[in-house]
């Protein structure tokens, strides 16, 4: 389905829908309309993905309160709920489902790929679950900002096409605003979704939601011995390539549930995440994560475990044997981690600055975020710096102020120039390309928070707007903001991150 070329001219509908999705089994999805809201008011329409995926802007731009709230259904859309089941912190759970988000349908993009779009909070579906099928404005904020702050990282995600206000109230642990988010996605399947038929003993829609997959995402796999077990090796190796890229900028998902991983290899679901400041393996924010499961450095082994889950729903289909099976999954389970580990060193090495590989790369690595941890230092603060070390030595003053114990830093520059002898670039082209890496600006929590308390408290949503820009190009110094660059103050700092549910 990848495969569709690119399409030229106007569309002669708002959404040039193609719902492929919609045409599989009725067992996949609940067909589902949205629920119809009070007052809708289209806070930010993101317009340059709306030009991407072909849609007439003109035309939502003007009617996009109605569309993106729900009230109105465009032409040729064809909503539904999918299904899907989970491990929600390691406990399994059969039937979970879109409890509150109605998936419009696809488009085929500029560029010929197809991607979903979703309406998230628009009202009550069979997987509701006695839930209201809503969202409040503050988590319909913290997506918007984080997935488009994600995407201009250049990590792979899902993205913010719109966020609307509903015009009538959520209610919570107190009364807030409501509003729906609109998202954009290579697709919405989950290793969830498979687990929702094998839970059920249905091996027909495990291999028709593979066949599925193969053919939108995977379709290289079509001329492969053994498809099935490539779906698996695929997946594998873009979650191993997600997660790695999460860890080079600090990123924390939070909730890392088999529900919230896609087949497709983007990050979704921007519940309790958030970046890090000061450097901390362990750091968890997520009020819901009691025992650290989803910590920082946890994320790899868990994509692994969540990996293990999706074998398990497709091993049968690997081969009539058995134990042939199961050892062809734990081969590539097994290789998980060895792809993961090359990911990450290799986007360290570009982080300070190497572009060949030694032996003593990883200890090199490995020394500087130990001082980081001890040390307090701020993550994204301290490799961008490092990177006007990496030009000037005069620049060390700054950077080492960022440790408690300035001083223990200067053994570790030591080594870490001595290393850089051994490379062949000048010092100017290796702090420019380090500063293509190592962002100056991160969607830091306490911004993110601001942002929601003054959208919930006084209707105003300039500090949103402001974060967006600012975090729209991480990687450019942008002098005026640079206060944005700056970790929290004690009494601004973030302890927790909620979910929206």
């Amino acid at each position: 389905m990848n495969s569709i070329p690119p399409q030229s001219g106007s569309a002669t509908a708002p959404f040039p829908f193609d719902n492929s999705y919609a045409r599989l089994p009725a067992n996949f999805y609940a067909r589902v309309e949205p629920t119809p809201v009070a007052e809708p008011w289209l806070i930010k329409l993101n317009r340059p993905l709306g030009e991407e995926l072909r849609l007439d802007v003109a035309a939502i731009e003007r009617d996009g309160a109605a569309i993106f709230s729900g009230n109105t259904v465009p032409s040729g859309a064809d909503p539904l709920a999918m299904a899907y089941a989970g491990h929600q912190f390691g406990t399994f759970v059969p039937q979970l489902g879109d409890g509150r988000a109605i998936l419009l349908g696809e488009v085929i993009d500029r560029n010929g790929k197809r991607r979903d779009i979703q309406l998230k909070g628009s009202g009550q579906t069979p997987y509701s679950r006695r839930g209201d099928g809503r969202a409040a404005l503050g988590p319909v904020l913290r997506e918007y900002i984080i997935s488009e702050a994600m995407h201009a990282l250049g990590v792979p995600t899902t993205r913010a096409l719109a966020a609307t206000v509903t015009g009538q109230p959520v209610y919570r642990e107190q009364i807030l605003p409501g509003a729906v988010f609109t998202r954009v996605a290579a697709s919405h399947i989950r290793v969830g979704t498979f687990q929702f038929f094998a839970a059920r003993g249905d091996m027909d829609s495990v291999k028709a939601l593979a066949d599925y997959v193969i053919d939108r995402h995977y379709p290289e796999l079509k001329a492969d011995e053994n498809p099935y077990l490539g779906l698996l090796k695929a997946v594998s190796a873009r979650q191993a390539a997600l997660i790695a890229r999460w860890l080079d900028v600090g990123f924390i998902h939070g909730v890392m549930n088999t529900d919230n991983m896609t087949i497709s290899g983007e990050t979704i679901d921007f519940g309790p995440c958030a970046f890090m400041d000061a450097y901390d393996p362990k750091k968890v924010f997520s009020s819901i994560d009691q025992f650290g499961r989803y910590a920082y450095a946890n994320q790899p082994a868990i994509g692994q475990w969540n990996l293990a889950r999706l074998a398990e729903t497709l091993v049968t289909l690997f081969d009539p044997t058995a134990d042939v099976a199961v050892n062809l999954a734990n081969d590539v389970l097994g290789e998980y981690g060895t792809i993961f580990q090359n990911h990450w060193l290799d986007g360290m090495r570009r982080k300070i600055g190497l572009t060949t590989a030694e032996d003593g790369d990883l200890e090199l690595v490995q020394a500087l975020l130990a001082l980081m941890h001890r040390g307090g230092a701020d993550f994204t603060l301290t490799f961008r710096r490092l990177a006007s070390s990496a030009e000037d030595a005069g620049a060390d003053v700054e950077l080492a102020k960022l440790f408690q114990a300035p001083e223990a830093l200067a053994p570790w520059l030591a080594d870490w120039r001595r290393r850089l002898e051994r490379e062949s670039r000048q010092p100017a082209e290796r702090a420019a390309t380090m500063r293509g890496v190592n962002p100056a600006f991160i969607p830091r929590n306490h911004r993110v928070e601001q942002a929601i308390e003054a959208a919930i408290e006084e209707a105003d949503f300039s500090l949103f707007e402001a974060l967006v820009d600012v975090t729209s190009k991480p990687y450019e110094d942008q002098p005026g903001h640079a206060a944005y660059a700056e970790p929290p103050q004690p009494d601004e700092e973030v302890l927790q991150t909620f979910c929206g549910t």
